[in-house]
């Protein structure tokens, strides 16, 4: 089984991966530096599916009551100014932190989408995630589409999925997440009675704060995200200057969603969306555009990612302690 999975929409060169659309590649590798394109194996669309579902039908058959202990399909969308070599390390480094060892969460999959990797190139990037939501799109309703036979034959232990979906989708992959999951609603009916996505971890996402309520200029892709997801999470930091930057590229009168936080808590008529304020996590040397990144570099963030896939019921996660830092701000001394 391979050890790492990518679908990539990037144009494929010799080398590498190039900054424009290029339709949908699939990738696996068995280890080495995943930023070497020579890492990476090519497989057709076929071969990588039924090589994803073979490895997800080996993860263990559980009760009912351990279904935190269920293993995952998670997929992981990296955001804004993030080259391909930059992703690919981001996405291995998430996979040795939760999706390896004893206690690996199950199997992680590199969504790739074509950033530019620049500072200058915000509005462009901003375009290709719109432009590659119809095939993140393709990939969300073939795996509804899956997941619907799977629940069917769920009568027998022995053809039940064994796996729940996720995923964890960074900055302005968040709004390439939004704009896939309201194409993929629209393209399946607009279904009500069964969840796509179990856990929806949206990390410094880069867009509007008002998603999810009705009269929001996005409130029909907040509708759809808040649909196909049994759970969303928002992990924010007001200190993130980053989203305090790009802010001003927005429209008027609206915030961004990961360094402000939801702007109505709960979200109007959904009570399977909330936020987490990760400020406390982040010691004061991690500061100023740090911070937009520093999500995936910090023990106790990964831990709190970690609980949010499993399961663990926000009460809980609040009652322990698991949703406050302590690192900032610093006390003052006595």
């Amino acid at each position: 089984m391979p050890l790492y999975w990518m679908i990539s929409d990037r144009n494929v060169l010799a080398d590498g991966f190039g900054g424009d659309c290029g339709g949908l590649s699939y990738w696996v590798s068995d280890g080495g530096a995943l930023d070497s394109f020579a890492s990476w194996t090519r497989k057709s669309h076929d071969d990588f599916k039924n090589a994803l579902i073979s490895a997800a039908d080996k993860f263990p058959i559980l009760s009912q009551a351990e279904n935190e202990k269920q293993q995952h399909v998670t997929f992981m969308v990296h955001g804004y100014n993030v080259g391909w070599g930059d992703a690919a390390k981001r996405y291995q480094q998430l996979c040795t932190n939760l999706f390896s060892g004893p206690n690996s969460l199950g199997i992680c999959v590199s969504y790739d989408w074509p950033s530019l990797g620049s500072v200058l190139g915000y509005l462009p990037d901003r375009e290709h995630a719109r432009a590659c939501a119809s095939d993140l799109a393709t990939v969300l309703s073939e795996l509804y589409s899956w997941l619907l036979g799977k629940q069917q034959g769920a009568a027998d232990p022995a053809t039940a999925c064994k796996a729940k979906l996720s995923i964890v989708s960074h900055s302005m992959g968040n709004y390439l997440m939004q704009k896939a999951m309201a194409s993929a609603w629209a393209r399946t009916n607009q279904p009500l009675l069964a969840s796509l996505i179990n856990q929806l971890v949206m990390v410094a996402a880069d867009v509007d704060n008002d998603l999810f309520e009705p009269t929001a200029n996005d409130g029909a892709d907040g509708n759809a995200v808040a649909n196909l997801c049994y759970r969303v999470t928002s992990l924010y930091s007001g200190r993130d200057a980053v989203l305090g930057a790009s802010a001003g590229l927005k429209h008027f009168g609206t915030r961004r969603l990961g360094r402000s936080g939801l702007a109505v808590e709960p979200p109007t008529g959904k009570d399977n969306i909330w936020d987490v304020d990760c400020s406390g996590f982040f010691p004061p040397a991690v500061e100023g555009l740090q911070i937009h990144s520093a999500y995936f570099d910090q023990p106790e963030v990964i831990s709190l990612m970690g609980k949010l896939l499993i399961g663990l019921d926000r009460t809980v996660l609040e009652a322990t302690g698991a949703t406050k830092g302590s690192l900032w701000p610093v006390p003052p001394a006595q």
